[in-house]
Formats: C-alpha cells, sequence, structure tokens
C-alpha cells in the first residue's frame, strides 16, 4: 500500500512538472512575440518561477539534440521521455517490486 501511494505521488510530480513545461513554452512564445510584457511584474515573476523549475531539466536535453536555428526541440523531448520513458517505467517498478517479496 505505501508503495501505491509513492507511485501516485511520483505521476503526480510528473503530471505537474508536464504542465509547467507546456505552460512555460507558452509563456516564452508570448514574450517572444510581445503579447506579454515583460516589465509586468506579475508576467515577470511568473516567467521566472516557470524557468527557473523547468530549464535545469532542459539544458542538458538541449547539449544532447542538434541546434535547429530558433526551433527549440528540447521541452518536446522532455514530454516524450516523461511520457513515453519514465511513467511506463515506474509502473513497471510498481508492478515488480512487490512480486521480489
Amino acid at each position: 500500500m505505501p508503495l501505491l501511494a509513492l507511485f501516485n505521488i511520483l505521476m503526480m510530480l510528473i503530471q505537474i512538472f508536464e504542465w509547467a513545461l507546456i505552460l512555460y513554452c507558452v509563456v516564452s512564445m508570448l514574450l517572444g512575440f510581445r503579447i506579454l510584457d515583460p516589465s509586468n511584474r506579475f508576467v515577470y515573476n511568473v516567467a521566472l518561477f516557470l524557468s527557473r523549475m523547468v530549464e535545469p531539466v532542459l539544458n542538458p536535453v538541449r547539449s544532447i539534440l542538434p541546434q535547429f536555428g530558433a526551433l527549440d526541440l528540447s521541452p518536446l523531448a522532455v514530454l516524450l521521455g516523461l511520457r513515453y520513458i519514465v511513467a511506463p517505467a515506474l509502473f513497471q517498478l510498481l508492478v515488480v517490486l512487490p512480486s521480489h517479496r
């Protein structure tokens, strides 16, 4: 039972990070197209918070991926990795660990 609770917490954290990453991409696009004003204190604080939350994960991925000019594919790679590698691996651990008792 505690293992299931830990699994649920980890999956919830992954989902929160996925949403933060999507929001980060949207906010950075809106800032780039000058739809949002970075001199607005609230917009600045939201962008700074999201940046500090996702950049530590995106930077190592950026160093691995090839450059495509102004197109940054690292958020897509991280989302796909979380969705199709990390989440299934956690599920497999949930299935395998109780059987080793």
